[in-house]
Order: structure tokens, then sequence, then C-alpha cells
């Protein structure tokens, strides 16, 4: 069973339809209770850095989160702000985020001349996965995924780094620390590309990048 987390941030009923499309048996949270029997979690999130904190804070998410993650290393996939929540902080709050990767999320700095690239980054762009990688398949650099953000996380550890996108400069697109995974793009309006991560994700046993099959595209 994936439990997707409902905090009020957002898109969790297209998270819930995308996983239910690929055969995976998933349901939404009502409340930290739910979350003790899932074998995997998902922390979707659309809005500011704050507020999301403030939620899981306020409907008493964080020290179930923290027992289930880091006590008992049930897999986790954020997505969008959800990724960045796992990060110590942004530069787009003052609360602490999570802090289960070592990293810190930042907003995109293009020069201010010159550029003509936009903030938010909206629309479909290239994921480059890291070399070995099972979330992303051998020939996945034709892979594109749905982004819609202004922040992104910078990861102290390399090896952290699931997956990199250019927009302006690179930039880490997905990450991975044991049983805990993000993406900054959305899988769920993702359409096959997205189909096939969330089918990699419900396969996944929580630690190696193991062997474990994609739905065919």
């Amino acid at each position: 069973m994936i439990v997707v987390i409902d905090y009020d941030m957002g898109n969790v009923g297209s998270v819930i339809n995308m996983l239910k499309k690929v055969g995976a048996e998933a349901r939404l949270s009502q409340g930290p209770q739910d979350l003790w029997d899932a074998e995997k979690l998902v922390l979707p999130g659309v809005g500011a850095f704050d507020d999301g904190m403030a939620n899981l804070a306020r409907l008493g998410y964080l020290s179930a989160l923290n027992r289930l993650v880091i006590a008992e290393k049930r897999p986790i996939l954020g997505v969008c702000l959800g990724m960045q929540l796992l990060t110590r902080q942004s530069e787009e709050g003052k609360l602490p985020g999570l802090g289960w990767i070592a990293a810190d999320t930042i907003r995109f700095r293009f020069p201010s001349e010159g550029s003509v690239l936009k903030i938010p980054h909206m629309g479909w762009n290239f994921v480059r996965p890291r070399a070995g990688s099972k979330f992303f398949p051998a020939e996945s650099v034709d892979e594109r995924f749905y982004f819609v953000h202004s922040y992104h996380v910078v990861c102290d550890q390399p090896e952290d780094m699931l997956a990199t996108t250019e927009y302006g400069y690179e930039f880490t697109s997905a990450i991975q620390r044991k049983n805990i995974v993000g993406t900054q793009f959305h899988p769920e309006k993702s359409h096959r590309y997205g189909m096939a991560f969330y089918s990699r994700f419900a396969a996944w046993d929580g630690w190696s990048d193991g062997s474990f099959d994609a739905i065919q595209l």
C-alpha cells in the first residue's frame, strides 16, 4: 500500500490517479494515523515552503514521518514542493525543512541583463539521470518531464543527486539517499514517462537501485 500524504498543499488527486493507473494500491491520508500501515509514502506539494512545513506540523504529521522514514526506513517520494521539504531550508521561507537530505533550496538566479529565461521554470524539459540508476532506464536521455518551479535543490553530496536538468544552468531535478527519493518534476503530469517513473517507485524495494521493471512505454 502506497499512502499519499494530504496536508492541504494541492495535487494529491492526480498523484493517486496516476498510481492507480500503473496498478499500484494507493490511498489518500486523512491524518497521521493513516501512515502507519503504509509500505511506501508519497509527499506531493504545490505552493510555498513555509506553508508546507506549517501544514505538516499543524496536522500532526511531523513526528510520524520522522519515525517512519528515519527510524523505520519506509520508502518515501517527495514531489516538487515535497522534494524541497526534504531539505534543511529554503530561500523562500524561514521555517526549517525536514532535513533528511543534506541540501538547501534556492531560487533560480539568471543574469539581470541578456537572459531570456523566465521564472518559474515551467513546461517540459529533459532529465539526465545518474549512471546506473534504475529509476530511469539506460536509454532515458530522451525522457522529458513536466516542471513548474521557481526554486531548486542544491545538494552537499554529489551522490545524493539522482538526476539533473538544464535551465540556464544545470540543477538537480531528482535526489535519492537510501529510502528517500525526490523529484522536482511532476511525474503525475508527465504522461507515459511519469507513468513509468511511478511504476518503478511502486516496484522499488526501498533501498537499492535494485532490479525492478517499469511498465512498457
